[in-house]
């Protein structure tokens, strides 16, 4: 599986599933629709640790930025 999530990318993400799971656990967000909306949010988790997004593949969106090789 070819990474496809850069560094912004996977903070901006981090930073929703946060924002989330807060406003699930303060009660703003109630029911039926706080479990889905903390489904939302493991499913940004999960991208983010595995470093791919499934949705970007057909459109051909690519975040990541390998590191370049310091030339000495």
């Amino acid at each position: 599986m070819k990474h496809n999530m850069g560094k912004t990318d996977k903070t901006i993400r981090v930073t929703i599933a946060v924002a989330i799971a807060v406003l699930y656990f303060t009660g703003n967000i109630p029911g039926n629709l706080g479990i889905a909306a903390m489904a939302f949010a493991g499913m940004l988790l999960i991208t983010v640790g595995i470093n791919f997004c499934p949705f970007y593949t057909p459109w051909g969106i690519d975040t990541y930025k390998k590191n370049k090789e310091k030339l000495s």
